[in-house]
């Protein structure tokens, strides 16, 4: 019963792009470090070309000893289920059991580890799309759930990044301008068959989507808004590292063990007010660690992390919540901050397995609509990344195909 309340939980997110928060269920209190991305070097997004691999990682830190079934289903470009049968869109299975897994070792926490990578000998995509992978429990209960995207590059996608045209926020917004080249690929009806989605870093939460062509020229689509592909610069993540989890480290006041491991980070201030600082990040991600062995899956710890924002009062109606890719993007109670009248600082306690964190603050008000500045601030000068996705639906076409993908960081801005 307790599984399967938490199983159930979905997070609503009221943002531009809703609709792909409103398939993500959240996995209950016992799933930890659910990972999915490139295999990729270096590649924390889960946006793939059709072929390359995909790994699921996550941890079952209840006794249960967990059998988990996935199932991958084909989506449109609202994230709405297509209208595609499974043998349309996979080879073999689009469900199975993940068989991989394996119990920690020489750890306080223990938990069982299990990775799935797609594909596999039972699982092979054959089209590109938006994806929904879901695993349950064998009760058949949904545990959680993970959108992907799988694209066939069939166009070619220029980017750049601006600071905004609008005075009001040149020092505080990026404006994405980017072209699609399409010589060997006829499109009829750009404004009808072609769809794109603008990704600031991997945050769901943030993309701007339904944005038309503003100009033809020849075999090329032109996209130079001034405004309506705009985002907030935000500021560069703030990081720890707890690779080394008995011991205090940069970013890391003190560490102890009480039960668990107890990880105390130093008391962030907020920077809204102050100047930019530039320090290298990875854009909210993270990457599971331990200096202690090189089988960081099973072999790395967990910790309680404390984390702690220093205000003199409370300072907003919103909530505050720590942020990043730590759990996907989302917002729940669990990196929901709470105020501390007596010592004037916003708390916060996050398990957390051992490994270098990126995560910043922001605010969210009732609606879930977030505010990634009014704890940050924003600056020009930040350093994020920038994706640019094309989906093509011509007419008579049952299913949104993903037939473009292109990159660009803000470091090279173009003026």
């Amino acid at each position: 019963m307790y599984k399967s309340i938490f199983s159930l939980f979905i997070l609503f997110i009221c943002s531009i792009s809703n609709a792909q928060s409103e398939v993500i269920v959240d996995p209950p209190p016992y799933i930890k470090t659910v990972v999915l991305r490139s295999r990729l070097t270096n590649n924390f997004s889960p946006i793939i070309k059709l072929g390359e691999p995909l790994i699921l990682e996550f941890d079952d830190l209840s006794d249960s000893q967990e059998e988990y079934t996935y199932k991958i289903e084909h989506y449109d470009y609202n994230w709405k289920a297509s209208k595609l049968i499974a043998t349309e869109y996979i080879n073999g299975y689009n469900s199975d059991w993940i068989r991989d897994y394996e119990n920690s070792f020489n750890t306080i926490q223990p938990y069982t580890y299990h990775k799935l990578q797609i594909p596999n000998e039972k699982t092979i995509i054959k089209l590109s799309g938006n994806y929904l992978i879901t695993i349950t429990n064998q009760d058949d209960e949904i545990i959680f759930t993970r959108p992907f995207i799988v694209y066939q590059p069939k166009v070619t996608v220029g980017i750049s990044v601006h600071k905004s045209r609008d005075i009001s926020y040149i020092s505080s917004k990026h404006n994405i301008e980017f072209s699609i080249n399409h010589p060997d690929l006829r499109i009829n009806n750009p404004s009808q068959e072609i769809n794109v989605v603008v990704y600031q870093n991997n945050d769901w939460n943030t993309a701007i989507k339904n944005i038309k062509p503003q100009f033809y020229k020849g075999n090329q689509l032109l996209y130079k808004y001034s405004d309506k592909v705009s985002f907030w610069a935000g500021n560069e993540y703030l990081f720890f590292d707890t690779k080394e989890i008995r011991n205090a480290t940069n970013n890391i006041a003190k560490t102890r063990l009480d039960g668990l491991f107890q990880t105390y980070l130093y008391t962030d201030e907020m920077r809204k007010n102050k100047t930019y600082t530039f320090y290298p990040d990875v854009n909210g991600n993270f990457v599971i660690r331990t200096i202690d062995s090189d089988i960081s899956a099973t072999e790395a710890d967990y910790s309680q992390v404390h984390f702690a924002l220093e205000a003199l009062t409370d300072i907003s109606e919103d909530a505050i919540y720590v942020y990043g890719d730590f759990n996907d993007w989302q917002l729940n109670d669990e990196n929901k901050m709470i105020y501390n009248e007596d010592y004037k600082i916003y708390t916060c306690t996050l398990l957390l397995k051992q490994g270098f964190y990126n995560y910043s603050y922001v605010t969210a008000n009732a609606k879930k609509e977030i505010n990634n500045r009014a704890i940050e601030g924003s600056f020009y000068q930040t350093e994020n990344d920038y994706y640019v996705l094309v989906y093509y639906k011509p007419t008579g076409s049952r299913y949104d195909q993903v037939i473009g993908y292109g990159h660009a960081n803000s470091e090279n801005l173009r003026n």
